[in-house]
């Protein structure tokens, strides 16, 4: 059961990408360039390829907002690829699949013989509109006082040593995106920009670990009562859909499996001050038994090295039916800054919905209400 649906259409290389998110409420604030933010940021990083160099991506607007707000219709939105197919002079087919990727099994389910017809569409170039989109559900979140940040925290074996509580979290995103990686720490940052350069050297790419924080949530978002009615495992969907994403953990995570239960779950207090039980800790990262418990929410991912490198591994011509080595394409060596602040985004869509699914109302001003009312009790 969800408030915001989300839909995308558009390949790597077509015209454009276009997008719509049906369930925001009426009366949103919402402008081109709270959209614009967040895809210039998923462009940044060291290591992306020569594609950023060429798109610029900018929202247009073409429905679901008039004067400045949303209208309780569906926004719709497009993003034009300035990299695009000629239909005069179209690309050449690909008949050689890249281990890793999706346009093999992709090419087995759709019966497509040139793998272009399933690179397109399972590129991350697809990411630019879910970000775009994504920007709507931000906003809807500020509105009430959330937020969502995000920092690398492992390129290859570069590793980030800074401690995330010694930053506060309203810096999070000031630092991460003055660093090349995205990570907040200045001696880690050189480290992992080496190992990008080095990888780049070789033909070779590097994926890597980033986390996302949520803070401001109120507690009881999500639910325990039907399976698929769980944030965590919503969240969990969320960001293994992101490309290349092969584990996610919600605070401590794997680590927690080597542990005692001593060392893991957060011991309760009572809070004077609110009148109201707290936790001394976070370890489970904000989330117990599929519900927010108030705490900043806490992700993981881990991020593999991206299929596509300029040094190809062997593979097989699936026109000429012999081995082939897989064909070079131009990819980033290093995606995971950018991942990074895409899982803002997914992070952003879903808490939004569950918000939205708590606290209901057909317009701003009603579900303002109804949080204030809540929040009252």
């Amino acid at each position: 059961m969800r408030i915001l649906r989300l839909l995308t259409a558009g390949e790597s290389h077509g015209p454009a990408l276009c997008g719509i998110l049906e369930g925001l409420p009426a009366g949103l604030p919402l402008a081109a360039a709270d959209l614009d933010r967040d895809l210039d940021r998923r462009q940044q990083g060291h290591g992306r390829g020569g594609r950023m160099g060429i798109e610029k991506d900018a929202v247009e607007i073409l429905g679901g907002l008039r004067h400045g707000v949303t209208l309780g219709s569906p926004l719709a939105l497009l993003i034009r690829n300035r990299d695009n197919e000629d239909p005069r002079e179209p690309l050449a087919p690909v008949s050689v699949p890249t281990p890793g990727h999706a346009d093999l099994p992709g090419s087995v389910k759709y019966g497509r013989t040139d793998l272009r017809d399933i690179l397109e569409r399972a590129s991350a170039r697809e990411t630019a509109i879910r970000v775009a989109l994504a920007g709507a559900a931000r906003r809807l979140l500020e509105e009430f006082g959330i937020r969502v940040a995000s920092r690398v925290v492992a390129i290859g074996a570069e590793t980030d040593d800074t401690d995330p509580g010694s930053v506060p979290l309203e810096r999070w995103n000031e630092l991460a995106d003055a660093s090349p990686v995205r990570c907040l720490g200045a001696q880690a940052a050189g480290r992992m920009t080496a190992a990008i350069d080095a990888a780049k050297r070789k033909g070779d790419t590097l994926g890597g670990v980033f986390e996302t924080v949520v803070w401001g949530l109120p507690a009881g978002l999500g639910s325990h009562v039907q399976w698929d009615r769980r944030l965590d495992g919503i969240l969990a969907q969320a960001f293994m859909s992101l490309n290349a994403v092969k584990g996610v953990e919600i605070g401590m995570g794997f680590a927690a499996a080597c542990r005692k239960g001593s060392e893991v779950h957060d011991a309760l207090h009572w809070d004077e001050r609110h009148a109201r039980p707290a936790r001394r800790s976070n370890r489970s990262g904000g989330l117990d038994g599929g519900m927010t418990t108030g705490e900043p929410l806490v992700l993981r991912a881990a991020m593999k090295p991206i299929p596509g490198l300029a040094a190809p591994l062997p593979s097989v011509d699936l026109g000429a039916r012999r081995d082939a080595p897989a064909s070079a394409h131009r990819s980033d060596v290093c995606a995971v800054p950018a991942a990074s602040v895409i899982a803002e985004s997914l992070a952003a869509l879903e808490t939004a919905d569950a918000f939205l699914l708590k606290y209901g109302g057909d317009s701003i001003a009603e579900l303002r209400s109804h949080y204030e009312a809540s929040n009252a009790l």
